[in-house]
């Protein structure tokens, strides 16, 4: 990118205060640039000289690993199977290619793998962009990686932007929520943590997904396309002011929980100094300062949304204990018990990092320092906060365990600076004790108080508000002097374009009949689950989300604004009406509808994926002898092409593979673009 568009692009900040347009934390860039940017800010080594978050003897270490150019790193998607097959694809026909290479008598170093992801599935290279372009061979590899990305099958993501979702340990069941989501990558790390097991089409469990940012959230929806799940939706609201949510249960209304949130809030990024250049030159510690009230609402608006047993991950690519452990303790503080540290050192065995501080001292612009809050001058009050300093009661900082807290320093492992911890929620929250189970039909205001009392009385707020919406009394003053609560929600404001509605299905619309006759759709299809995004005129395209996604949308229309849910399964053909069927298979949603598919499958072999897949329309004799058998006892229309390995056959992929087809007059073809990974396979 020239200079002249770089200029451009500074001009819009984006949530994190980093120009819009240029890469985050969730992006590994390949190779240095910005280099007319001197990397020296002594204000920033002063400061963490004097918070001593390095160990002793390591700081010019420390500071000659930020200055480096960080590593390119990347993550293989997708789920199970079809993740090992890509990496099995990048070790055997790309990562031995450059093993050996030398560039200007200087031998290249091999893309390795993180030690402490799982299954090899992320990996680091030190290939810069000068070096890729000095060799015919890398600039190959280059080409691929490249191609590889805009088809969604690894993602370029920071090494440390991987830990959060790790640490969250996700089951299929699990309900999850990641609050500040944009661009997208580890929330596409969750979903496919969801789908664990290929052979359950719809996880009970689903990922919302929500940012601020309208614009972001529509990265979002491009990060999570890829992943075609049933189980995903993208909505878009203040963090610290999230909808509490409804849903069916048993009959009932209750409030939804989630047994999972990534609290991955906006930080002042000093962690990514080695990536995002312009941080050097406008580093200072009130960036730290301007944010804490805002990291701390978002993640108290996260605990009460958490059902009690969850877990919710807090993390920030900032080094800055501001952010970080006083964040934590004062999450902690407010908790009175209903939060604990979980201790996350055997998680992500290999994985180097220092354990959370228990003192520090804040700083102004200035370099003024101020040890505790009664030093602080009234005339500070309004930017300084209590928050932001150590608990003094040394038996109340002692149960806080804020040791394990966990901080990423960069020549450690090579890596950006990053800090994480895991909370575990033992019990509401002591603003939230109160929850009442919600009748059908019935509202909040109609549920009087568990204790009895006047509903006029400031009693305890239900789990799930915050304190404003359930007691008038818990409002925060930000003159006072302990922060002991939330600020009052804010109104929810619908902003950004006007969003096609999501209109559900029922189960005796006409569409149905011949689909469900066409394909031989399986007594328990959920036609339920289907939707469209059209109210009036001819359905183009039909979707599918998971039951649990669809009891969210049905009981939360008014209450949140929603970008994006559901996976594509089937488009309108007019072409095929004459055939009996107007809708065509999609391959967006294929692995969603194939357990329920019993007609219009064609079993193929290896040789015949290769002839689907490089020739444009095959003849129908151009198949194998039984998948041409096959294909002859079908009309013309819309197939599913499946593909079984087969475990003698090393050499031939080791996974399930169903692409969407058209069996035409005497010929057939695959509907499947040519960047997905299985053509690397022939």
């Amino acid at each position: 990118m020239g200079r002249k568009n770089r200029t451009r692009q500074r001009a819009q900040p984006n949530r994190d205060g980093r120009p819009e347009g240029k890469r985050n934390r969730d992006d590994a860039g390949w190779g240095a640039g910005y280099s007319e940017i001197i990397k020296e800010n002594k204000l920033f080594e002063h400061y963490y000289t004097e918070l001593k978050i390095v160990p002793e003897g390591e700081f010019e270490e420390f500071m000659e690993a930020m200055r480096e150019p960080l590593p390119a790193t990347i993550r293989i998607t997708g789920y199970k199977s079809h993740a090992k097959e890509i990496l099995h694809t990048l070790k055997e026909k790309y990562f031995k290619e450059v093993q050996d290479l030398e560039v200007d008598g200087q031998k290249i170093e091999a893309p390795q793998p993180l030690s402490w992801y799982p299954d090899e599935l992320a990996w680091h290279t030190n290939l810069s962009r000068k070096i890729l372009r000095k060799s015919p061979l890398l600039e190959k590899f280059h080409q691929f990686l490249v191609s590889e990305t805009e088809s969604g099958n690894i993602s370029r993501q920071e090494a440390v932007s991987m830990i959060p979702p790790l640490l969250m340990k996700i089951e299929p069941q699990h309900k999850i929520l990641d609050m500040c989501a944009a661009p997208g990558s580890k929330t596409a790390q969750l979903i496919e943590m969801l789908h664990s097991d290929m052979d359950i089409p719809f996880p009970e469990g689903f990922v919302i997904a929500n940012d601020v940012d309208n614009k972001r959230c529509y990265l979002l929806v491009h990060q999570a396309k890829r992943l075609n799940s049933p189980c995903i939706m993208v909505v878009n609201h203040d963090a610290s002011s999230i909808p509490r949510l409804h849903f069916d249960q048993d009959g009932k209304k209750d409030i939804l929980f989630y047994d999972r949130i990534l609290c991955d809030v906006p930080c002042s990024g000093d962690g990514t100094m080695r990536k995002n250049i312009d941080v050097w030159k406008k580093w200072t510690t009130s960036n730290s300062i301007h944010l804490h009230g805002l990291q701390i609402r978002i993640a108290v608006r996260g605990v009460e949304q958490l059902a009690v047993g969850g877990r919710m991950v807090y993390s920030t690519c900032s080094l800055n204990p501001i952010e970080d452990e006083a964040v934590i303790a004062a999450l902690l503080e407010k908790s009175e018990g209903a939060l604990e540290l979980a201790d996350a050192s055997a998680d992500l065995p290999g994985l180097k990092y220092m354990p959370g501080i228990t003192s520090w001292k804040v700083m102004t612009k200035e370099g003024q320092w101020f040890s505790d809050w009664s030093e602080v001058p009234t005339s500070r009050h309004t930017q300084i906060r209590p928050t932001m300093f150590p608990p003094t009661d040394p038996e109340k900082l002692a149960n806080m365990k804020l040791e394990r807290c966990m901080r990423i320093l960069p020549h450690h492992q090579n890596t950006g600076g990053f800090f994480v911890a895991v909370l575990v929620k033992k019990a509401p929250m002591p603003w939230n004790r109160r929850h009442p189970k919600l009748q059908m039909g019935e509202s909040l205001a109609d549920v009087p108080p568990a204790d009895g009392s006047s509903a006029d009385a400031p009693v305890e707020a239900v789990e799930g508000e915050t304190p404003a919406e359930g007691n008038p009394s818990l409002h925060i003053d930000m003159k006072c002097s302990v922060c002991s609560s939330p600020p009052p929600p804010k109104k929810m404001k619908l902003f950004g374009f006007k969003e096609d509605p999501f209109v559900f299905l029922t189960e005796d619309d006409p569409i149905f009949p011949p689909i469900q006759a066409f394909y031989d759709l399986s007594p328990d299809f959920p036609k339920l689950n289907v939707l469209t995004r059209t109210r009036e005129g001819k359905k183009r395209n039909l979707y599918m989300v998971s039951k649990e996604l669809r009891n969210v949308l049905l009981n939360n229309s008014e209450r949140m604004k929603v970008i994006n849910t559901g996976v594509k399964v089937w488009s309108r053909n007019n072409d095929g009406e004459q055939f009996g069927c107007a809708f065509r298979l999609a391959q967006e949603g294929i692995y969603t509808l194939c357990p329920y598919i019993r007609a219009r499958i064609i079993n193929i072999s290896v040789e015949d994926v290769k002839v689907l897949l490089t020739q444009e329309n095959p003849f129908l004799s151009k198949l194998g002898d039984d998948a041409h058998t096959q294909a002859k006892k079908l009309e013309m229309g819309s197939i599913v092409l499946r593909y079984l390995p087969d475990p003698q056959d090393l050499d031939a992929p080791q996974c399930p593979i169903d692409l969407c087809g058209w069996r035409g007059k005497t010929s057939i073809r695959a509907f499947v673009s040519r960047n997905e990974w299985f053509f690397r396979q022939f």
